[in-house]
């Protein structure tokens, strides 16, 4: 019963959420454009299943990846498990947290790859150009910058380096590839650093910094806990743009080769032919004599 009335709850302030959105699209259709909404029995009923999905996804994140993230952030970075059998730590080491990093990066691959707002991206992308951008490698690709983004950022964390050293010289990089990356590949590079710090994504990234910077010694929740979703939105831009340089140096490196066959097979012939020409002219010489 509890479990029902909850759900009453978030799906009438789901509702309430998404009014606006609604009012100003049927205010522009209606008052602006002034044409009916096609379909509108399909319409309507589309725009119920998607208030009853998120109003589900909004509390099984509550029921779930909430207290998932913040568990599992304080199993990690708890004293007695990285030091076993001392309740305070009185050394930090960051090698003392790898476990910390291959959970901050597992986490951030696999909530990346089942990020919602990720997945319509990457389907229309792939729509629009035709095939030439692969959906499933641009996902795997966002996810890989995540998972990097959210390891360096716990490192950051455990080590207590001041977070713009990281930031300002992440988007040096992300400055530089900008002029050698494909142009067509550019404007998704940099939405993927936005959809990847969605619903999915931000409750168990934001649970674990403030968990691993609450039981660290000398760290603040406030200060140090908070600033992973900048990583992860920063690293998939990075990650995008590479994956782009890649797959254009390996595309010229195969046009490269197939010209170099071409070459060979074309003098290959020439050769042939100037055989042919000279034996021709040979027996032409032998004839006349």
């Amino acid at each position: 019963m509890d479990l029902i009335f909850e759900f009453l709850t978030t799906l009438k302030n789901t509702v309430v959420d998404v009014l606006p959105i609604l009012s100003i699209i049927l205010g522009f259709q209606l008052l602006v454009i002034r044409k009916p909404i096609p379909h509108i029995k399909q319409v309507g009923f589309g725009f119920i299943y998607v208030l009853i999905g998120l109003a589900l996804f909004l509390l099984g994140l509550e029921k779930a990846l909430f207290p998932l993230g913040k568990m599992m952030a304080a199993q990690l970075t708890a004293p007695e498990f990285i030091h076993a059998g001392e309740q305070v730590l009185t050394t930090i080491h960051w090698t003392d947290y790898k476990w910390v990093y291959v959970f901050a990066a597992a986490i951030g691959f696999s909530t990346t790859i089942a990020e919602p707002s990720l997945i319509a991206v990457a389907i229309k992308a792939e729509e629009v150009s035709g095939g030439a951008i692969n959906a499933n490698s641009l996902r795997i690709a966002v996810a890989i910058g995540v998972a990097v983004g959210i390891a360096l950022g716990s490192y950051r964390i455990v080590v207590g380096h001041p977070i713009h050293y990281y930031i300002i010289a992440g988007y040096v990089v992300v400055v530089i590839q900008t002029f050698y990356c494909p142009k067509l590949i550019m404007p998704l590079a940099y939405d993927s650093g936005g959809v990847t710090t969605s619903t999915v994504t931000v409750p168990l990234v934001a649970a674990l910094g403030l968990g691993l910077a609450s039981t660290i010694p000398g760290r603040s929740p406030l200060i140090d806990g908070f600033g992973l979703i900048a990583f992860a939105s920063l690293f998939p831009i990075i990650a995008v743009m590479a994956y782009a340089q890649l797959t254009e140096a390996r595309a010229h490196r195969a046009e490269q080769k197939e010209e170099k066959r071409n070459q060979i097979k074309q003098d290959k012939q020439n050769k042939r032919n100037l055989n042919q020409k000279q034996q021709d002219s040979l027996k032409e010489s032998i004839e006349d004599k």
